[in-house]
């Protein structure tokens, strides 16, 4: 039985298998929009090697190598004392992109220094976020950053027009960082900054509780073993600074984000325990009010994301809420044999954010 489920492509198995949510959202509609119907069908085509989910994945992740960016970088204090250092490509533009990456990731992953390298040859400015602790130093308070934490995006846009005097604005998040992006376009609605004109997001787990559900599971033991020790030397370093707050865990160290988010994610930022963390955090409560025209590109064969986070029936009714479901593509992968170093994603997200920028 096994072997025939597997011998199935697993994406067909896994949307099948389970119910999609079909839950109808309360939207309010701006008295000028039209309602813009989900991407029926997508551009990329996977070949080769890359139709498998873990080679496209591994593959972008670990094997490309794109130029790094000649970032000059910037260090933002915020309001509660603490640091945000954001990475530039600036050439006095008006028009700039802003980046944020996945989890444990920073701004010279492969993702965003090739999105990076694309946005510049397209006449953009980049501001590459690094979320708090994932610039290469420890952030000053007790938490760093977590999976809904829209505020420093906030800071990083305010400053960007402060400082940059950029008149349009884009925001293109990875994985955790299109989560943030939704969450933060969702909960500000109407009242997002006019400069912001588009944002795109992919392989973004909107709905967070199920798509933990999904990286638990046997095959992607190799992706959650990975991060959870990442993560676990964030607490490793945060105790050494905090000796009074955190303790050596007395169960040995986490091997799961719930048990990690129960020690210290939730606790930290005030939530009760992971599954509320989680709850509270997932950005598919926040599309619905979404009214700055947005994108999300979640693959079908991505094994991080539950059924949920293909969310049809909201950008079928939704005036300003795209979604793009590519057959292949993994997590953050998107790969394929090309000349010119660009990604399809790249590609992909300048052509849309273009359209409004």
């Amino acid at each position: 039985m096994a072997a025939n489920l597997r011998s199935r492509p697993l994406w067909k198995w896994r949307l099948s298998s389970r119910s999609i949510n079909t839950t109808i959202y309360s939207i309010s509609l701006h008295p000028n929009s039209q309602v813009v119907p989900l991407v029926k069908k997508s551009t990329y085509k996977a070949r080769g090697a890359f139709r498998n989910h873990h080679f496209n994945t591994m593959f972008a992740g670990l094997v490309r190598a794109p130029s790094m960016p000649s970032y000059t970088r910037h260090r933002i204090d915020t309001p509660d004392g603490d640091f945000l250092d954001i990475d530039c490509l600036l050439g006095g533009r008006p028009r700039a992109l802003i980046l944020l990456h996945g989890l444990e990731g920073h701004s010279k992953r492969p993702y965003m220094t090739g999105m990076a390298n694309c946005a510049d040859q397209h006449g953009f400015d980049v501001i590459a976020m690094n979320f708090r602790g994932c610039s290469g130093e420890p952030n000053r308070l007790p938490a760093t950053y977590h999976i809904g934490q829209t505020i420093d995006l906030e800071t990083v846009i305010a400053y960007a027009l402060a400082q940059f005097h950029h008149t349009d604005l884009a925001i293109i998040g990875f994985s955790v960082g299109g989560n943030v992006t939704l969450k933060y376009l969702g909960e500000r609605g109407y009242n997002v900054p006019d400069e912001v004109k588009a944002a795109v997001a992919f392989s973004a787990p909107v709905d967070v509780v199920s798509s933990n559900t999904e990286i638990d599971k046997w095959y992607n033991w190799h992706y959650r073993k990975n991060l959870v020790d990442a993560l676990n030397a964030k607490y490793r370093q945060k105790a050494e600074m905090f000796p009074e707050m955190f303790d050596k865990p007395s169960g040995g160290w986490p091997k799961s984000f719930r048990e990690f988010d129960n020690l210290y994610t939730a606790p930290v930022n005030g939530y009760q325990d992971a599954t509320e963390y989680w709850s509270k955090n997932s950005s598919i409560h926040f599309i619905p009010k979404i009214s700055t025209p947005t994108l999300l590109v979640n693959a079908l064969d991505d094994t991080f994301l539950s059924p949920e986070c293909y969310p049809y029936q909201l950008a079928e009714n939704h005036p300003y809420f795209h979604l793009e479901t590519p057959e292949k593509g993994g997590h953050l992968g998107f790969a394929g044999r090309n000349t010119d170093g660009i990604y399809w994603s790249e590609k992909r997200a300048i052509e849309f954010i273009t359209g409004y920028v």
